[in-house]
């Protein structure tokens, strides 16, 4: 169809709607309030909607004189739910003797299957399939099994307003050849698919008695190994290499999982777009030639910028198909190694004590339209899997081609591919990007689904799988526009998790030099204003006060004296923009961390918002610092990957496509990868005469013994964390109860925190005793540039010493921490965390 001066040509036929004049119904309100105020108009019910859904369809209205006002097309998803809402099989079903595909696909007007001779053969056969109130089939016998297949999907396309033959691998599919060309016919099941031991591995998971246990560890599969020298060649960068038994990041891991690290967070492992998975087609930069050049040149990211679409790196948020694992990490990405491999490789995390997060990208679609290899939805069903605006537009505010849970079979399919991983892999735990892009009632749908999978029906116990997320509030689906979303103050009281930074200073999205409480606002400024001496005095009050409450569990209801004196709960202290710092009801339900792998590592934040001046040596204790405030916070600590060995990226900000050469991890320990030239162009030139003088000046480069002081200093607050429960409270009524602030109102000393924690005492039974060891556990954060002494008169008396694991410190600044019982003193040298604890009698 084609407007012609004013005039609809080009249609079939036209239907008369009726004006419904008690407008839209609640349901429908409810689900889309963002047309809540719309014009409602009736389909007469002598129309076969079933049949026009298939065709292009425009309403347009008319004046008194039969000339036309206006046209638009129409957006179909409200309809396809309401007609076609789908639960049973999808995608291949394995019986004894027979294999049946199933795909949902309404608006289609034909479908057939194509199968193939291997990944890259002849064409042996196109079988077509039949329809069912929009859902296609076809059965045929076992032996299709291990087949490659793709659909040919004959359907009306907005994107090109024609009826197009898209050919498409199967949403569903749980095997693919390479980068996803054709869809491999796979019984997930199948024995010849499971590394020996596999239906044991929920018998052998690491312990976790409660969510608050866990700690979490953010590591890209790539970066893990592609520098260690010490796994085979074959396996770097890839599944595989979490196999090895004794190479320098196994080493590695086990030594965080001795401490007591829990999880392992890995970045995008799902088939997705921007990595070729052929090998032979990856290109790489000369590393030996980029270390000849200064470490502040532009020349090291002109060469990785050269080949950064053909090497073989990417964090991988680009979605291609959610239910297959990526074929670039396994060492052949056709047939079964990427589901064996994948399966080896959380086998061998849970043998080494972690467990395996997996991060979902549930938010967005690498590509979209009729023609494009990567795009697989928008091919099946054009523009019911994608959030459209009110133009018809795909909305792009999580990226690019952002997808649409308040629509029935796109809840089904997240769903859906979460029981996958969980049931079929083994995964022990769900991030979710950009998860307030996502309806409140998936990610409950999710849970739920989740914790009901039982060991004995589906080998997993669904009550250890943890789910956090990003619930950043923004775009389209702002203020619950488009029904109430998976936001911070949403899901409060959900259980689910949601992540939490408050230490460092400024925003992702301001200047790079600003301070925090913990990078020298007020007590050692930079140079760049923040304000005047009361007013920066004031700021880092303010931080205190958010640090504080996150220390709390960012408790929406724990009670602070605030640094103006005023008695607050969490919600009532705010952020800068005015949100609330408290958000949850329960610890579990936030995720603190000062760094992860977007934005600049911990140590590069360092870097550039701290005193040019400051030595190396002040610049490692303020890293370690910064993770104590972490790893010792009520709640779950996250940190990202090379946090505790002074990681850099050389200042890059965003090193999504950055390649290897700036996302290196050594776990050999001899660099820290910082000054290995200025970070890629595009988005970091604007900063890059700051990075440059910083780069370029030898003192902000640390020794292999800054780093492993640094990895020493870290092992030690995981194992202080994990030596008594009293770091990690269940509950809230506890953390009210137990955790209290003793440098706190008007008279507060700037850049001092003093956290006590109670546990029952022998003569007490106001608490329940949790703590077989101690009595009572204080922490001081000083971020000051010198040592603090202060009196606590509420502490007087208590019999407090430096924890065991201080006093034993390779760090001979804390062993000088110290605590005068008879006047409630403590002296804690500069930048330094001191925990003191009472031992129970």
């Amino acid at each position: 169809m084609f407007m012609s001066n004013g005039v609809v040509e080009g249609y079939d036929s036209k239907v008369q709607l009726q004006p419904e004049h008690g407008g839209l119904p609640a349901s429908v309100t409810e689900k889309f309030p963002f047309i809540s105020c719309y014009r409602a108009f009736r389909v007469p019910s002598s129309v076969d909607v079933a049949s026009l859904v298939k065709c292009q369809l425009a309403v347009a209205s008319f004046d008194g004189h039969g000339k036309s006002q206006d046209s638009t097309a129409l957006q179909l998803p409200g309809v396809l739910d309401d007609m076609f809402a789908y639960t049973g099989p999808l995608g291949a079903v394995f019986s004894e003797k027979a294999v049946s595909l199933h795909l949902w696909a309404p608006t289609a007007q034909d479908v057939s299957v194509s199968f193939y001779d291997g990944p890259v053969g002849p064409l042996l056969e196109t079988l077509q399939l039949n329809e069912s109130n929009g859902v296609w089939s076809v059965t045929g016998p076992k032996n299709w099994e291990n087949r490659y297949y793709l659909y040919e999907v004959t359907v009306y396309h907005p994107a090109t307003s024609q009826v197009e033959k898209c050919l498409s691998d199967d949403p569903y599919a749980r095997g693919l050849s390479a980068n996803g060309t054709r869809t491999w016919l796979v019984d997930i099941n199948s024995e010849t698919l499971k590394p020996p031991s596999w239906d044991k591995l929920a018998a052998e998971k690491p312990k976790l008695d409660s969510f608050s246990d866990i700690s979490i560890y953010e590591l890209h599969i790539r970066d893990f190994s592609a520098h260690d020298s010490t796994v085979d060649c074959h396996s770097r960068g890839g599944f595989c290499a979490f196999t090895c038994q004794d190479t320098a990041g196994i080493r590695h891991l086990r030594k965080l999982s001795d401490a007591g690290l829990t999880h392992v967070h890995l970045l995008p492992s799902f088939q997705f777009g921007g990595v070729d998975d052929i090998k032979n087609n990856w290109k790489f930069v000369d590393e030996a030639e980029l270390s000849k050049f200064p470490p502040g040149s532009d020349l090291q990211q002109d060469a990785v910028v050269a080949i950064q679409e053909e090497d073989p790196y990417n964090w991988g948020y680009n979605p291609v198909l959610w239910g297959v694992p990526k074929g670039s990490y396994a060492s052949n990405p056709d047939g079964p190694n990427r589901i064996i491999e994948y399966r080896q490789m959380v086998q061998a995390l849970n043998h080494l004590g972690l467990r395996v997060v997996m991060d979902v990208v549930y938010n967005h679609l690498y590509s979209s339209g009729p023609s494009a290899i990567t795009s697989v939805l928008d091919k099946i069903v054009p523009g019911y899997y994608l959030r459209m605006d009110t133009n018809g537009q795909i909305e792009n505010s999580a990226a690019v081609n952002n997808t649409a849970s308040e629509h029935f079979m796109v809840d089904r399919l997240i769903v859906d591919d979460l029981l996958n991983w969980a049931v079929n892999y083994k995964v022990d735990g769900f991030i979710f990007d950009l998860m307030g892009h996502i309806m409140k009632k998936t990610m409950m749908r999710a849970k739920s689904a989740l914790q009901s999978l039982t060991i004995d029906e589906h080998g997993v116990d669904g009550s250890k799988i943890y789910l956090y997320g990003e619930g950043w509030d923004f775009g389209e689906v702002a203020q619950n526009k488009r029904g109430i979303n998976g936001s911070q103050l949403n899901m409060s009281g959900t259980g689910i998790g949601r992540i939490r930074d408050a230490i460092n200073g400024g925003s992702p999205f301001g200047n790079p030099l600003q301070q925090g409480f913990s990078t020298g606002l007020f007590l050692e400024p930079n140079g760049f204003y923040q304000g005047n001496e009361t007013e920066t005095r004031l700021t880092l009050a303010t931080y205190s006060d958010h640090i504080q409450i996150g220390l709390a569990g960012n408790l929406k209801d724990y009670v602070l004296i605030s640094h103006t004196g005023e008695v607050k709960k969490g919600s009532e202290v705010r952020t800068f923009d005015g949100s609330p710092v408290g958000y949850t009801s329960s610890p579990i339900e936030t995720i603190n961390y000062a760094s992860a792998h977007d934005n600049e590592t911990l140590f590069d934040i360092i870097s550039l918002k701290t005193l040019m001046s400051l030595s190396i040596d002040e610049r490692c204790r303020i890293n370690h610092l910064s993770t104590s405030i972490i790893a010792l916070s009520q709640g779950i600590p996250f940190f990202h990957a090379g946090d505790e060995i002074l990681r850099s990226k050389s200042l890059d900000r965003d090193s999504y496509n950055s390649g290897d050469w700036f996302n290196k991890l050594d776990f050999t320990y001899e660099t820290n990868n910082w000054g290995v030239g200025l970070p890629p162009r595009e988005k970091n030139e604007g900063s890059w005469p700051l990075m440059k003088q910083r780069l370029e000046n030898p003192s902000f480069k640390p020794t292999k013994d800054h780093i492993l002081a640094a990895l020493d200093n870290f092992v030690d607050i995981l194992k202080i964390r994990y030596s008594s429960p009293l770091f990690r409270l269940t509950t809230a009524s506890d953390i009210e109860q137990r955790v209290h602030f003793h440098n706190t109102g008007p008279s507060l000393v700037p850049g001092v925190i003093i956290m006590s924690i109670e546990d029952a005492r022998n003569d007490t039974y106001e608490m329940a005793q949790l703590d077989k060891n101690f009595t009572c556990v204080v922490t001081v954060f000083n971020a000051c540039p010198h040592e603090v002494s202060m009196e606590i008169p509420d502490l007087m008396s208590m019999e407090l010493q430096l924890h065991p694991v201080q006093v034993n410190s390779s760090d001979a600044l804390v062993r000088q921490s110290a605590f005068d019982s008879t006047t409630g003193r403590f002296t804690v040298p500069t930048r330094t965390t001191a925990v003191f604890v009472e031992p129970r009698c």
